[in-house]
């Protein structure tokens, strides 16, 4: 008993002492040599897709071409950097074949989206956790077919450079995803058989600003 006493404290020490030297943040080696400040996402490798439930037999994905999305990123304190994402919706793209495909699209953006009442779809964040490894969580809330909702997105520093090696500036590559109840915005149509919950991938490049 004794002995076994001896090795369940021995193990929770080496527990306890492996807990403290796993650091909660990774700013030092992620973000190593990059400064705060605001980056904006580089158009040419960046996108925003979203996938989402046809009639269970499928999964349809689509995209939005025309977008900007900014960071500002503060390196010493993680959780004070901020993010902010403007979708503009008639920027709509699917896979729907020609010669019908641009008439599909108003039809999602005009019709689902109502992008004649409510242009874009805004995204500002209100919290962002500190990085537990390369990944962390952005809080905020997000307008759509003119209502605002809150929405949680998971995501992820892809890489950091100093240098860009053709822009020489700072880049931080980010990954960020969620999935969202489309009728919570009153998108509601031919919801469920075509899927309610709606996943959205975005993927971007960003620049430090001049």
């Amino acid at each position: 008993m004794a002995i076994k006493l001896v090795m369940r404290r021995m193990t929770l020490f080496a527990i306890l002492i492996f807990s403290m030297n796993v650091p909660t943040f990774a700013q030092d080696e992620l973000l190593d040599g990059i400064p705060s400040g605001k980056y904006s996402v580089d158009l040419s490798h960046a996108s925003v897709i979203w996938k989402v439930s046809h009639f269970g037999f499928s999964t349809y994905v689509g995209r939005f071409n025309d977008f900007t999305a900014d960071v500002d990123l503060d390196v010493d304190d993680f959780t004070k950097s901020s993010v902010s994402v403007e979708i503009k919706v008639n920027s709509i793209d699917t896979a729907y074949p020609n010669p019908e495909k641009e008439d599909f699209d108003k039809k999602l953006s005009e019709g689902w989206l109502k992008s004649e009442q409510a242009p874009s779809i805004v995204f500002t964040s209100t919290k962002v956790s500190p990085l537990n490894g390369d990944s962390f969580t952005i809080e905020g809330e997000m307008s759509m077919a003119g209502q605002t909702h809150p929405v949680t997105l998971n995501a992820k520093i892809n890489g950091a450079t100093p240098t860009h090696p053709f822009a020489k500036k700072p880049l931080v590559g980010f990954s960020a995803t969620t999935t969202i109840d489309r009728t919570a915005w009153g998108v509601s149509k031919y919801a469920p058989k075509i899927g309610a919950d709606v996943a959205v991938e975005i993927q971007g490049e960003f620049l430090k600003a001049d």
